[in-house]
């Protein structure tokens, strides 16, 4: 599903700097000598009228991204960060290396089988990217490199790459790069057996699938200008034979295609945030028109799977957090369908993988993740079991249908990421690899727990916290505090090795799972959405003061990051809460909700408005109005803020960071750093290499230590 979210770099965080520095630094930006002066925008009011109300935004001017007089702003504000941040190059260089020894450089990922072959990547040490490598056969057969993606990146300061979908014979790859950051993508089509590329390129393709026999490729592409995926495309290689299939008009619905597991079926998803409609045609005869499965209902959110001539359906129909039913192919109307797992309120189904003789079920449940066996020839269920009270589980590369064993990742706030086999018929666990983290590593010295706020309504709201052992619990500790709670994704409590430097000084790691987000079902998806949404802020607010209220830090240690969609919930915190943070890191912040919302012609906007709301709509409008971070800056104090944008991003462009902070330097009564780091080659992610991305926390490590006061 498209969304304003990158969900992997969201969990980056920060560790310590020099006491007597960050003094220094402090009476520099109170107005002492030889001090940088940030960067003033020019004021050029844009007016718009709506419902009665007049908007004023004085920096609408930032958006001209081809205007030189917006780059050499951008150019001026990212000069003055690195000079602010000057008294910290010590210190990222430091944090570079320390999360640096804690990866293993040269690496191999576990293979897994897909038709006749073993693939897996694998790292060289110094090379930014991996190398994507099969087997014929067996594990012991001779490597064959696939793709190189340091060959791809020469010549490139961002590579990025999409699809990677061999066909069933094995003999040619279907992959697809962005060198841009921008998130689009162009096909290639690569022949294995004499490495050279195809004749075809398609662009913009944002999901394929191969037909079964090896030559008729169908692919999506989105529209150049709204990025809304909507043309379903079949081309026979080695033809100029490419037909339209399917073109998806309505605005609110984006289209995504994919293969069953048994490879009978291809399936084009049109989803939108509230409703889908699916359509499917058989794999082996890819000449065929799509059918439709069952015609999209507002409100009727579900998705397919085929097995042994059924459709598994995944719906929400009489089940909010979802059951699942199959119906004969022939007649997948609701009239035939058949109970295969019943709605339970306490468990979100959240997807179903089929296999020949099991189905595995993917849950949440009480904010944690499950994944369920099902035997068809039994009709017996059980859990796959877990060692911890908090812990993130996901199956990993399931290619194969006939096969009793499913492979899952295991991994939690103190455990690395540990592959495992896991044999449906007898129940047992085969630990395939665990993440190996160099430099002293010990699992023995940190602690998880789970801790709960109370909302202003009485709602619950867990948090997940790790830190080392031996941290006081006195309030004195520094505290990271992230949050997203958008679009129903969850946020598992997941192992991160860079932030071990964190850790390991005494900072305290915490995720809060606010109400947005998808970990306790769909009614905690829905309570902060649309005219629910600011039950996502004051969720979070709810976390911030229990985490002060019960001594694991207090208000002049506690830093908050978000990123994308968990920017606006930083943007608006600190709005309605200054005083509670210390400082705020915000990456690719969606912070200019309603001048965003109100341009249909900004990527992603049209399909979002069942996700905030349409501000065209008065309600919508004045409800928007209350919370959009950028419209609610005042002439008040702030917290220190690191605000971070990338000039090639497509999903929350990067006007609108920059307009947030203009605003800011404008309006705020404090001396408290601002700060604006500009990306000039990458796109929502960050950087896409391995050791650039590392740069890039330690820079954002280094200011929030510098802000925590932490010392070495």
């Amino acid at each position: 599903m498209k969304n304003r979210s990158r969900l992997p770099f969201l969990l980056m965080l920060f560790v310590s700097s020099v006491l007597s520095i960050n003094n220094t630094v402090i009476a520099q930006s109170k107005g002492g000598a030889g001090a940088p002066q940030p960067p003033m925008a020019e004021k050029k009011p844009k007016t718009t009228n709506i419902h009665g109300v007049t908007l004023v935004d004085d920096y609408f001017w930032l958006r001209e991204k081809t205007n030189p007089a917006v780059l050499a702003h951008l150019q001026a504000e990212d000069a003055y960060t690195q000079e602010m941040m000057k008294h910290t190059e010590p210190l990222q260089e430091k944090l570079y290396k320390e999360m640096l020894s804690h990866i293993k450089q040269t690496d191999t990922q576990v293979p897994y089988r897909s038709g006749n072959y073993f693939y897996y990547t694998r790292t060289e040490e110094g090379k930014q990217y991996p190398i994507f490598c099969r087997k014929k056969g067996s594990l012991v057969a001779p490597e064959e490199i696939v793709l190189d993606q340091n060959e791809l990146a020469k010549g490139h300061k961002f590579m990025s790459l999409g699809a990677f979908l061999p066909s069933d014979d094995g003999n040619l790859l279907a992959y697809s790069t962005d060198n841009t950051g921008y998130r689009q993508f162009t096909l290639h089509i690569k022949d294995l057996r004499t490495g050279e590329l195809l004749p075809e390129r398609m662009e913009r393709v944002t999901a394929l699938a191969w037909a079964n026999d090896n030559k008729t490729l169908f692919f999506v592409t989105e529209d150049p200008v709204t990025k809304r995926s909507d043309k379903f495309f079949r081309h026979v290689l080695g033809t100029d034979k490419t037909d339209l299939v399917y073109e998806e008009k309505d605005e609110l619905f984006d289209i995504v295609t994919g293969r069953s597991r048994d490879k009978a079926v291809i399936f084009l998803d049109a989803i939108s945030k509230t409703s889908t409609e699916v359509r499917y045609l058989l794999a082996a005869e890819p000449n065929t028109g799509l059918k439709v499965i069952l015609p999209r209902q507002p409100d009727h959110e579900y998705d397919v799977d085929y097995r042994n001539n059924l459709f598994y359906i995944r719906t929400n129909k009489g089940a909010k957090n979802f059951r699942i039913v199959t119906a004969p192919v022939n007649d997948p109307s609701e009239k035939n369908w058949k109970e295969f797992i019943t709605h339970n309120p306490a468990v979100k189904l959240e997807a179903i993988s089929l296999f020949a003789d099991h189905a595995v079920l993917s849950e949440w449940e009480n904010g944690l993740q499950q994944l369920e066996v099902v035997n068809f020839k039994t009709s017996l269920r059980h859990r796959i079991k877990f060692p911890e009270p908090v812990y993130s589980a996901n199956l990993s590369h399931n290619r194969e249908f006939n096969t009793p064993v499913v492979r899952y990742t295991y991994n939690s706030l103190v455990r690395p990421n540990s592959t495992f086999d896991y044999d449906m018929n007898t129940g047992k666990s085969t630990l395939l690899k665990q993440q190996e983290v160099p430099g002293g590593f010990d699992a023995a010295n940190y602690k998880s727990e789970r801790v709960f706020a109370t909302a202003s309504d009485g709602t619950k709201i867990p948090m997940s916290m790790v830190y080392r052992k031996g941290v006081k619990l006195d309030g004195s500790a520094p505290l990271l505090l992230y949050g997203y709670g958008s679009y129903g994704a969850s946020m598992p409590p997941s192992f991160s090795s860079i932030r071990l430097s964190l850790l390991d000084r005494g900072v305290i790691f915490v995720i809060g799972h606010i109400r947005g987000g998808g970990e306790l079902g769909e009614e905690w998806r829905q309570a902060g959405r649309m005219m629910n949404k600011m039950n996502t802020f004051t969720d979070f607010i709810a976390c911030a003061e229990t985490l002060i209220d019960k001594k694991y830090t207090s208000k002049d240690r506690l830093v908050i990051q978000g990123g994308s969609a968990g920017g606006l919930l930083v943007g608006v915190v600190s709005n309605l809460r200054p005083d509670l943070f210390k400082a705020v890191v915000s990456q690719v912040p969606f912070v200019d909700v309603l001048n965003t919302m109100l341009d249909a012609s900004i990527p992603l906007t049209t399909s979002e408005y069942i996700e905030w709301g349409n501000p065209n709509e008065k309600a919508a409008f004045e409800y928007m109005k209350t919370y959009s971070p950028y419209d609610n800056i005042a002439k008040k104090d702030y917290p220190a803020m690191l605000v971070k944008v990338s000039v090639n991003d497509s999903q929350v462009p990067y006007w609108e960071g920059a307009k947030l902070v203009a605003k800011l330097r404008d309006m705020k009564t404090d001396k408290n750093p601002l700060l604006l780091k500009v990306n000039f080659g990458a796109g929502h992610g960050g950087a896409s290499g391995r050791y650039d991305a590392l740069r890039e926390a330690a820079f954002d490590y280094a200011f929030m230590l510098w802000q925590m006061g932490v010392t070495e």
